[in-house]
């Protein structure tokens, strides 16, 4: 008998090894890492076969799920702590709902296919925070996020086509979720740079979503591309289904200290 038990316990044993060689054979390294406590956990509370496997790809789906947003967040190009939110003062955004812009934290807009959301206004209103929270939410979210300036990407995409690697580098602007271009319309678009961003906006139509904050009302883009045809054809495709977010008021960007008196310039 006693011969039997020291048996029964070795066999065990080796099982136990095994399903561990086997997890770390398969890469399952959350469950190899945390199998003996889910041993524990089927004994305490008698979990079934069934319950028991379960649990095992829960907690291995659940690491993996949380490794991929946070290289989803590293990779965004979003600052290390984003604001949020919480406190910002929509008081000085008359015409600006919280409740339509906290509405969009739950982060429809990227599942459906495509939806833009657009911030328009004068620089200093706020529109970068609003949509770093929006971005920030689709990262917690699991969707893929891209931020860069409008100038940004296409001096890349101008540049790629030097070496050959334009393929790639519109590719990188073209996969993400959510394209997230800030400051746009800081400067007039030429011809080539025209050519690219309307490639982009046309690859990502209805398939993926970009965010993009803009200093000047639609009716003035036209200032910044080549020709109305093109100014009109970009922004059809933009504000195509698109949320739009306009920013009126004061600038919420005040300088420290003012000495001097006023000049005819002020």
């Amino acid at each position: 008998m006693a011969g039997n038990r020291r048996r029964g316990r070795s066999d065990a044993q080796d099982a136990d090894r095994e399903l561990l060689e086997l997890a770390k054979a398969l890469n399952l390294t959350t469950i190899a890492k945390e199998l003996s406590n889910l041993f524990s956990l089927a004994e305490r509370e008698g979990l079934s076969f069934t319950a028991f496997t379960l649990e095992l790809l829960r907690c291995e789906y659940q690491a993996r799920e949380d490794r991929r947003r946070t290289r989803i967040r590293k990779r965004s190009g979003l600052p290390e702590k984003v604001e949020g939110l919480n406190g910002f003062d929509f008081a000085a955004r008359p015409r600006l709902e919280a409740r339509v812009v906290r509405e969009l934290l739950n982060c429809r807009w990227a599942a459906d296919l495509g939806r833009n959301v657009i911030c328009v206004g004068r620089p200093g209103l706020g529109k970068t925070r609003i949509l770093d929270a929006l971005a920030e939410a689709a990262c917690k979210g699991g969707y893929s996020v891209l931020k860069c300036t409008a100038a940004e990407m296409l001096e890349d995409l101008h540049s790629s086509l030097a070496d050959g690697t334009y393929k790639r580098a519109f590719r990188r602007y073209e996969k993400p979720d959510a394209l997230y271009l800030d400051e746009f319309g800081y400067d007039p678009f030429d011809s080539e740079a025209t050519k690219h961003l309307f490639r982009v906006v046309c690859a990502r139509h209805r398939k993926r979503s970009i965010l993009l904050a803009a200093n000047t009302g639609f009716k003035q883009w036209n200032r910044f591309f080549p020709s109305e045809a093109q100014s009109v054809a970009t922004v059809d495709r933009l504000i195509d289904r698109a949320t739009i977010l306009r920013f009126t008021g004061k600038s919420f960007r005040k300088p420290k200290a003012v000495h001097g008196g006023e000049s005819d310039e002020d």
